[in-house]
Parts: C-alpha cells; structure tokens; sequence
C-alpha cells in the first residue's frame, strides 16, 4: 500500500524505512535491518502478520537521497539497495560505525557522496530543502535500560524534516517527545508508534494533536516483539483528536 498526499507517495517499506516519490526526485528515510528490504523479516506475532509491510527482496536504487538518523539505522545493505549511482547520503554525525554491534564500514567507504550533518543543521541537498532536529531518549525516563541510561542518548541521532514539492515531512528518528516538538510546522507526521524505545502510540497521539498535521502516517512498529502495539487504536485516538491518520499496512 502507498499513500498519496498532495502529489507525492509515500511508502512505509518495514521498520523504519519510508519511500517519498515526487515528480522530481525520490527520497528514502532510515532503509533497510531486520531483512525488511532482502525478503527474510519474518512476523513473530500475530498482530506483525497483519500489520506491518510484508518482507520483499527489492532493490530499486532509484533513491537521489538517502537520509539516516542514527546508527541503529545505519544498514550499507539497504543504503545500496535504494540509493542511485549518484545519490547523497545525508548521515547524522553522531553516528560512529565503530560504537555498534553489527561490523559496519565508515561512511567514507561508501560509493556515494556522503553528507554529515548534525542534530540541527539546515541545508537544500539534491535540490529537497531540510532540517535535522535533535533525537533522543530522555535520561531516566520511560524508554530506557533498567539502570536508567537512555537507549538513544542525546547528540547520537537526530530526526528529519524533509521540504518536498512543498510539502514539509517529519520523522522524528527514534526518540522521545521532546520539547519544541509540538511548536514544528509540518504537513506530514511520520510517527514511531512502537514504544520500548522511543515514544508510544499514546505519546504519538498526543503530539500529533499538538502539530496539527495535514496527515499522520505511523510507521516503526510491529518489525519485532519489543514494537508491538495496536496501530488501530492509534488511528482511533489520532482521529478523535480531529486529525487525519493513514495507515500503510499489508
């Protein structure tokens, strides 16, 4: 499924991975982890079989910007998989390859052009004018390990709002709701809805109601256990505040 608002489509691929096509360019959010662009995510509950996208082995790399809030975030896969020959990558610099897990090579290694910016930066990038907000976990607040240390902390990540054809986009990245939030003029919200590891679907529909948005359309939730939640009632409760919810969902 694809939602269409104002001329352009909007397409949430799994997790947190969002597609926005114009006339004059296409722009992909956060691609790729957890096999949501290879074909090998698999739903572990019910409530993930019926709404989150299905798992499809797809790689259009049609993307002229590719843009990543954090390292949580940072797939080389899903970046080559979306980006074009001559795409920019957009990459907060607050990502260190080195601080993960996973084996992942610097962005100086990438065969793109890429971008670093920080978690209030302004710049126009392949012709899309956008802003960077900050994004983080608050200390010892709801979304956070057990000895009170915050999941994201505060300079590693940062949000996006995308100026597209004219129409404003916000992803939030993974974070709280955090002060200013409700003060941005956008048209579209992107929402994270899953909770654990950033806002909730509840704390989602507060701060939809205080933007005011055009339209929301959630996204980050369901990809695995820890996400999970009831995207139906999430709409229910966005709506009943008087603003309008899509749900892109199999």
């Amino acid at each position: 499924m694809t939602v269409t608002y104002d001329g352009l489509e909007i397409e949430w691929l799994g997790y947190a991975t969002v597609r926005i096509e114009s006339e004059e360019s296409t722009i992909y959010l956060d691609p790729g982890r957890y096999g949501v662009l290879t074909g090998e995510w698999e739903a572990d509950s019910p409530a993930a079989q019926s709404a989150h996208p299905p798992a499809a082995d797809i790689r259009p790399a049609d993307g002229a910007l590719v843009c990543i809030s954090h390292v949580h975030h940072y797939d080389p896969d899903g970046i080559e998989r979306v980006a074009s020959e001559d795409a920019t990558v957009v990459a907060c610099d607050g990502i260190d390859p080195r601080n993960s897990s996973r084996d992942l090579p610097r962005f100086v290694d990438l065969p793109f052009e890429v971008l670093r910016v920080g978690t209030e930066a302004d710049r126009i990038v392949e012709g899309v004018p956008f802003w960077t907000v900050p994004a983080y976990n608050e200390p010892n607040g709801p979304h956070t390990r057990a000895d009170g240390t915050p999941y994201h902390p505060q300079g590693r990540g940062c949000g996006f709002i995308l100026s597209v054809d004219g129409t404003r986009i916000f992803w939030p990245g993974d974070t709280d709701v955090l002060d200013g939030h409700e003060a941005l003029d956008v048209d579209v919200f992107l929402p994270p809805i899953g909770g654990s590891f950033t806002m909730d679907r509840r704390e989602a529909a507060s701060l939809a109601e205080a933007m005011d948005p055009e339209l929301v359309i959630p996204i980050h939730y369901n990809t695995f256990a820890a996400l999970e939640t009831d995207s139906k009632a999430f709409v229910e409760d966005v709506e009943s505040r008087g603003v309008s919810v899509a749900l892109d969902e199999s």
